[in-house]
């Protein structure tokens, strides 16, 4: 039986929405082996001075869990 854990995490860009998301697909794969599907649950955004300069993306991520033999 497989079994897949799954973590919360916000990804940040200055870009857009579809940059976060990739941000933090990115920086958690540098920790993380087996990522096999990302779920976006919320968008949200920083606003200064009537500008967005930061669009966040929070996302769950799921990845196998390694099981010893």
């Amino acid at each position: 039986m497989a079994v897949a854990k799954i973590i919360e995490l916000v990804g940040s860009s200055s870009k857009g929405w579809e940059d976060a998301v990739k941000s933090a697909i990115r920086e958690s794969s540098q920790t993380l082996r087996g990522i096999t599907g990302v779920d976006v649950k919320d968008w949200t955004a920083r606003v200064k001075n009537g500008q967005i300069v930061e669009y966040r993306a929070n996302v769950k991520i799921a990845f196998g869990v390694e099981v010893e033999k």
